[in-house]
């Protein structure tokens, strides 16, 4: 029964996050078909990861009340009736509409479905977190070359009627397989609202990690192509790399997801986000296919497994009764601060400042981070996150 719950999960995950991940393929075709700028394809890319933030607050409350698995199957409904709005919007505003609600399904999704992760194996909550990532990274790797071969074809709108029919399948098959497992034992939702306000500690302890690395991964992923034809490289190769970046987080949602388990937490984090610094100043510094190349897949492997140990380690630092709501919270003010990363880089580069420029700043406000948050450990300022087994526990 666990099995069957979770295998469409993996389904599910599949497509809701290419429905994320699909706005980057297709900035330059949205620029040319609504004739707009960087910045306004920036601020519009940055609205599926705003509605990627929208609900997961509200749902924080909601998650007290409802079960997970209803949300789950919810977030496939908004996600196939967004698509379609998507696919068939007259004009950028109705467009805009349509990107924000495809968000706000992923967020629903994934604020309901990792804690449901966490409930289904309890002894093993890094190890299956990184499985689900994996299968939300494989969609992500597959984005550039679907996006690529229907534009080719036909039109961008078709990428997103495409979204829809999927989106629609997988959640019927979650659907029947929940029907099948009626049985199957579900912790009841925990009500302790207010003791998720008292974990305000784990939960800024994970904004800080996540938070900055996520910000510049949203304006460097949205905006890959675009870099890579401003270090000399030809639109092929620029695609290519940027499936090379998103290809090289296969392994590392899977491997992270069992370190994690297995690793001092915080230090294993501090490394993975000085890893990611070092190839954000990569980007600017080097050129030629080989050498970004090796760049691409630092940037890939170090932010992908930077998301599973995150999720592990909030997880594990949180009690039984407040974590669903909790997680909630937190993934929801993360991703809001994240959310507007594309719509920065947008704007600083229609304000004349080189993508070379503007990635070396960040980089060197992620090494303030580390700083912070390496002086924090080191003071035995932080959760600890060493509660794996007994806070997972259901």
């Amino acid at each position: 029964m666990t099995r069957r719950l979770y295998g469409g999960l993996l389904g599910m995950v599949f497509v809701v996050n290419f429905g994320r991940v699909v706005f980057a393929p297709l900035v330059e075709p949205l620029q040319a078909a609504f004739d707009v700028g960087p910045a306004t394809v920036g601020a519009i890319v940055s609205l599926v990861w705003f509605g990627t933030a929208l609900p997961r607050l509200p749902l924080s409350y909601v998650l007290t009340r409802v079960s997970r698995r209803r949300v789950v199957v919810a977030s496939g409904v908004m996600l196939t009736a967004a698509a379609a709005l998507t696919a068939s919007s007259p004009d950028i505003r109705t467009f805009r509409i349509g990107v924000l609600a495809v968000g706000v399904a992923s967020g629903t999704y994934f604020v309901s479905a990792v804690p449901l992760i966490g409930e289904l194996y309890p002894d093993r909550v890094g190890k299956r977190i990184g499985i689900h990532g994996t299968a939300a990274q494989l969609a992500a790797v597959a984005a550039p070359t679907v996006v690529v071969s229907v534009v080719a074809v036909t039109t961008w709108r078709a990428v997103f009627w495409l979204l829809a029919a999927a989106g629609l399948l997988t959640t019927l098959v979650f659907a029947v397989g929940l029907r099948g497992t009626e049985r199957s034992p579900e912790a009841p939702p925990a009500r302790n609202f207010r003791g998720v306000l008292g974990n305000w500690r784990v939960v800024l302890t994970g904004m800080l990690f996540i938070s900055a690395a996520g910000f510049v991964w949203q304006g460097l992923f949205n905006f890959y192509v675009s870099v890579m034809l401003g270090r000399g490289l030809d639109p092929g190769t620029a695609n290519a790399l940027l499936t090379i970046t998103f290809a090289a987080g296969i392994p590392a949602f899977w491997a992270s997801g069992a370190l994690v388990d297995r690793l001092p937490t915080i230090p294993y984090i501090l490394g993975l986000v000085g890893a990611f610094t070092a190839g954000v100043f990569g980007v600017t510094l080097f050129s030629g296919a080989v050498a970004l190349g090796a760049v691409s897949v630092v940037l890939g492997y170090t932010i992908h497994g930077l998301f599973p140990a995150l999720d592990t380690y909030v997880l594990s630092a949180l009690p039984a009764d407040t974590r669903a709501g909790t997680f909630a919270a937190f993934s929801g003010l993360s991703i809001a601060l994240e959310a507007s990363g594309s719509g920065v880089v947008g704007a600083l580069v229609e304000a004349g400042y080189p993508f070379t420029t503007v990635f070396r700043g960040f980089a060197g406000g992620l090494v303030v981070v580390l700083v912070v948050a390496a002086g924090l450990y080191r003071r035995d300022r932080l959760p600890a996150a060493d509660r794996v087994t007994g806070a997972t526990e259901s």
